[in-house]
């Protein structure tokens, strides 16, 4: 990704936000009165261009350049497995790499989902995932998102998320539409 093009919002930080440099993982932050531009919104994240870098924005801080934080999730208090674990995959649809306008799902970076009732009525989710690349910079950003995202499910008490490579990840992996949205099909 080049990082600025013509579909490129223009934002000033409103306040000194934290956030992580692309594809290398360093936290930062970026100043009140930044300049920048957002070159991705998806998932309730965002990608910015500043000063010929990309960095990625928590939803949490979505305030810093004039947007809306992602609403809290709700769940019937009586809601099943099955539902929960709809609500689960819905979550992992919404975490995306940061370069990438593709979720993890439909790029088929996630291997294993599954859940499991805890003694205290609460539920446990056990994740396996992949990276595009062995190397990425930003493997635990996205466990970080992964995890935040899966645990502020209600009735989820905890997550474990592991990484694995294998099997390695490859493009035929990714779903037709993850295809099509990266010219790939």
């Amino acid at each position: 990704m080049s990082g600025y093009s013509q579909t490129s919002e223009p934002i000033v930080f409103a306040r000194d936000c934290a956030a992580v440099m692309v594809p290398q993982g360093q936290e930062v932050t970026l100043p009140a009165g930044q300049n920048g531009y957002i070159t991705q919104a998806l998932g309730g994240s965002f990608t910015v261009f500043v000063d010929g870098n990309l960095f990625r924005i928590r939803g949490e801080d979505a305030d810093a350049i004039g947007k809306q934080a992602p609403a809290t999730l709700t769940l019937d208090e009586h809601a099943g497995d099955d539902e929960v674990e709809k609500l689960v995959w819905q979550q992992l649809r919404t975490c995306f790499d940061p370069e990438i306008p593709v979720n993890i799902v439909d790029l088929g970076l996630v291997y294993e989902c599954t859940l499991e009732k805890m003694e205290n009525g609460k539920r446990r989710v056990s994740i396996r995932l992949t990276l595009t690349a062995p190397g990425c910079g930003m493997g635990d950003i996205l466990v970080d998102d992964v995890r935040n995202k899966v645990e502020s499910i209600p009735t989820i008490a905890e997550s474990d998320i592991e990484i694995t490579f294998d099997p390695p990840w490859n493009h035929s992996m990714m779903s037709d539409v993850a295809k099509l949205e990266t010219g790939m099909l």
